[in-house]
């Protein structure tokens, strides 16, 4: 749901803010004339990419955050390997006290 779309000069600032909080941040770089896209999802991942047309910059962020859900649970499925890899490492002995493991 788009909520507010601001233009100032050679920026477009276009702010998407829902129940699932996305924010998406659209600025034209006076540089080069390409576009930076930022957005934050609901899960607080960021990304950045700079794409050469609002379309364009649009369709990436309509994909990103579309993969949202997606993407957070592979992040969880992640974080459970490590957490279990260290366990592992402690039960066998491998840490022995430092956070670190350079024991």
């Amino acid at each position: 749901m788009v909520t507010r779309i601001l233009l100032s000069g050679l920026t477009i600032k276009v702010s998407l803010m829902s129940q699932n909080k996305l924010k998406l941040t659209i600025t034209r770089d006076t540089n080069n004339g390409w576009y930076k896209v930022e957005m934050l999802d609901m899960y607080n991942n960021y990304c950045c990419v700079y794409e050469q047309s609002v379309s364009m910059a649009m369709n990436y962020a309509e994909n990103w955050f579309a993969e949202a859900e997606k993407r957070y649970k592979a992040n969880q499925t992640h974080a459970k390997a490590v957490h279990e890899m260290a366990k592992l490492d402690r039960e066998a002995g491998i840490l022995k006290g430092n956070y670190d493991g350079l024991d």
